[in-house]
């Protein structure tokens, strides 16, 4: 359909906190290596995917994307974690202005 854009991929670390008693994007943080990454944490506990799935749910509605179009590329098994996402805009501006 004319006009309507297409969906680009974004790749960008995640720190995962799992059992963090809610589900929050905390904004971008810089590791000791220079490395940008995205902190966030999730309630559900880091058994059985769960904290991945909730990872997932949680960008896929910060992006207005389908879950589906979200998945973790590296780092399952560990915090630090390389998502791909397939979204039709930019990641959020309001990732940027938190500390």
């Amino acid at each position: 359909m004319a006009g309507e854009a297409h969906p680009r991929n974004v790749s960008f670390l995640v720190r995962l906190t799992p059992k963090g008693g809610r589900d929050a994007i905390e904004g971008w943080a810089e590791g000791p290596d220079g490395k940008r990454y995205l902190r966030a944490r999730v309630a559900a506990p880091p058994e059985d995917g769960k904290a991945n799935e909730a990872l997932i749910r949680l960008i896929a509605s910060a992006l207005d994307v389908a879950k589906t179009r979200v998945r973790i590329v590296k780092g399952a098994a560990s915090r630090l974690k390389t998502i791909e996402a397939q979204a039709h805009s930019p990641l959020p501006a309001s990732w940027e202005r938190r500390s």
